[in-house]
C-alpha cells in the first residue's frame, strides 16, 4: 500500500481529484469531519492530511511514501526527497514586491521581509546584493508599509493583496506549482507502484 501525504486545504482537494481520476479513489476522504487518515485497500492507497509545510517532512522521514508539496517548500527547506513531477496545479510565483515607485539604488543594505529566508538569501546572493533579512511569519505586506523593510519576498498568485496595500511586483524569482515527491527508500522498494501512479498522472494530464 502506498502512503500519500496530502496538503490540507484547497490545493490538497484539487490534487486528490487528480489521484481519483487516475484510479486511486477514496471518497470518504472528502467527507466532513476531523479524520486525518483514509484507506482504500482495493486501490492499494492510504491518504493522510497534513499541514502543507509539513508534507516534505513526512515524506523525507518515511512516514509517507509520496506526497504533494509546493515548489516553494522544496526550495526553502531542500528536503532529501525525489521530486518526481510537476503536477501543473497550484500555479503562482515567488516574487519581490515593493511600494509603488520604489527604486533600489544599491547604495545601502536592502531590508527584505519574508518567511522564505533561504530563497531570498540565495536570490540576492546571485545578484551580489547585500541584504538584511527580516523573518516574518505572516502579513508580510505590512513590513514595507510600516517602514520595517524596503521590499518583501513572498508568493504571489493574483497580486490583488499587493495592489490593495499599495505594493507591486518588481521582479519574479521563480514559478511555483505543486510537485509530486517521493521518499528515496520508498522509491527503491515500491518503485513499480510509484511509477505506475506517475504514468497514470501523465496519461490523465495528457487527456485533460
Amino acid at each position: 500500500m502506498l502512503s500519500v501525504a496530502l496538503p490540507k486545504g484547497r490545493l490538497g482537494e484539487k490534487v486528490y481529484e487528480m489521484f481519483a481520476r487516475a484510479g486511486y479513489e477514496c471518497p470518504e476522504l472528502l467527507a466532513p469531519g476531523r479524520r486525518l487518515v483514509f484507506e482504500n485497500e482495493e486501490a492499494g492507497i492510504r491518504y493522510f492530511w497534513v499541514k502543507p509545510s509539513d508534507v516534505a517532512i513526512y515524506v523525507e522521514r518515511g512516514a509517507a511514501d509520496i506526497g504533494v508539496a509546493g515548489k516553494d517548500i522544496l526550495l526553502e527547506y531542500a528536503p532529501n526527497v525525489y521530486e518526481l513531477m510537476d503536477l501543473k496545479t497550484g500555479a503562482c510565483r515567488m516574487a519581490v514586491a515593493a511600494p509603488k515607485g520604489f527604486s533600489d539604488e544599491g547604495i545601502r543594505t536592502l531590508r527584505v521581509a519574508t518567511k522564505f529566508t533561504n530563497i531570498a538569501r540565495e536570490y540576492y546572493a546571485g545578484l551580489g546584493r547585500d541584504i538584511d533579512i527580516i523573518h516574518l511569519n505572516g502579513s508580510i505586506e505590512l513590513a514595507p508599509i510600516l517602514g520595517l523593510s524596503d521590499v518583501i519576498v513572498d508568493i504571489v498568485e493574483t497580486g490583488a493583496t499587493l495592489r490593495e496595500n499599495g505594493l507591486e511586483v518588481v521582479s519574479t524569482i521563480t514559478p511555483i506549482s505543486a510537485r509530486l515527491i517521493a521518499n528515496k527508500a520508498s522509491y527503491k522498494f515500491k518503485r513499480d507502484e510509484i511509477v505506475k501512479l506517475q504514468r497514470a498522472f501523465s496519461e490523465e494530464g495528457s487527456n485533460a
